[in-house]
C-alpha cells in the first residue's frame, strides 16, 4: 500500500473532519501531495496540493478558507482539515502523490499513486 486515506464519516452542515493520508513505500519521496474528491455523478475534481519542501500549499477555490492542508513529515502523513462543511461537499476524497514538481498540480493525470478513497457525507 502506498498511500492510504482515512478519516471520512458522516457530519452536519457546519461542522469538521479531519482526513488522513499516510504514505508508505515508493509515495514516501514524492514531493506533490494532492487531494481529491468525486461526488456521485460527477467528476473528479481537484481539492488542493502540498509541497513537502517548504510546506507551500494552496486550495481549489470552492474549498478556500474552509480547508487547510497540511503535512508531518515524521508521520509521512498529510491531513485535509475540513471546516464549515457543507452538503455539496459530499463526496469520496482520494489522497494522492506526484513525483515531480511543477506541470499542473490540480490534474489528476499528474499524480501517479492514489489511495482508497474515504467517504464524507454531509447532512443539511
Amino acid at each position: 500500500v502506498q498511500l492510504q486515506a482515512f478519516g471520512g464519516g458522516l457530519v452536519q452542515a457546519g461542522g469538521s473532519l479531519r482526513l488522513s493520508c499516510a504514505a508508505s513505500g515508493r509515495a514516501l519521496s514524492t514531493p506533490v501531495m494532492g487531494w481529491f474528491r468525486q461526488a456521485p455523478g460527477r467528476e473528479r475534481e481537484f481539492v488542493g496540493a502540498m509541497y513537502w519542501s517548504g510546506g507551500s500549499t494552496y486550495l481549489a477555490d470552492s474549498v478556500k478558507g474552509r480547508f487547510t492542508i497540511s503535512g508531518d513529515n515524521a508521520k509521512n502523513t498529510v491531513y485535509l482539515e475540513m471546516n464549515r462543511l457543507k452538503p455539496e461537499d459530499t463526496a469520496v476524497y482520494y489522497c494522492a502523490s506526484k513525483t515531480y514538481y511543477g506541470g499542473t498540480d490540480n490534474d489528476g493525470q499528474m499524480y501517479a499513486y492514489w489511495g482508497q478513497g474515504t467517504e464524507v457525507t454531509v447532512s443539511s
